[in-house]
């Protein structure tokens, strides 16, 4: 059945014809999100398309989202902020969603510092679809690993509300619900054979 949007009665949501079991059904597995998050130089974006590539190599259809690729494209317009990093995860929150509807193993890739913005994109899909995995590294070893240098240009005031630095960076308070990553000592073949064997746990892939 339609239903109007509650502030503009023009805007009508259509109900679908293919449902996501049934997309589900043609791709041989579950949709779901895995929120990777932690600071920059963590490992966030490298284990996000290692592991990518390990679901296509299992036959699993899958995406990532990157922070940096989303914000050369969907948010274009948003700063580093507090406000525009609210939206800006907002935004990959509706999108996520449309990526579950279509039975899709959706890699977001982004910092997403504060808890409540995780919580809020958690609260976006049905519970037992979000896996948050915290890329867990010392402040000090991700800075080792800024071969841009944007460390070294937050510390000179260069660049304003960078995270670890200028802005707060909030760690999961309980990262042992869904799973942590020590990517300061782990392989990055470690780290993406954790999260398939969640995965293969939580019957999203065939174990």
């Amino acid at each position: 059945m339609s239903h109007s949007h509650p502030d503009d009665p023009a805007v009508v949501w259509h109900p679908v014809s293919v449902t996501r079991h049934m997309r589900e059904q043609l791709g041989g597995h579950r949709g779901i999100v895995i929120w990777l998050t932690g600071l920059s130089g963590s490992g966030k974006s490298t284990i996000a398309h290692a592991l990518e590539k390990r679901l296509y190599e299992e036959g699993c259809r899958s995406f990532v989202l990157d922070g940096d690729n989303v914000r050369h494209g969907l948010c274009s317009d948003l700063t580093f902020s507090g406000e525009d990093r609210h939206e800006n995860l907002r935004r990959i929150g509706e999108v996520i969603k449309l990526f579950l509807e279509a039975g899709i193993v959706i890699i977001t890739a982004f910092i997403s510092p504060y808890r409540s913005d995780r919580e809020r994109a958690r609260s976006m899909v049905p519970h037992d679809d979000f896996l948050e995995v915290y890329c867990n590294s010392p402040l000090e070893v991700c800075e080792r690993r800024d071969v841009k240098g944007f460390y070294a240009r937050a510390r000179a005031g260069e660049i304003k509300n960078y995270t670890g630095i200028s802005a707060p960076y909030e760690e999961p308070e309980y990262p042992e619900l869904d799973l942590e990553l020590d990517t300061a000592d782990s392989t990055i073949e470690d780290c993406v054979e954790s999260v398939v064997s969640l995965l293969k746990n939580r019957n999203v892939m065939e174990a």
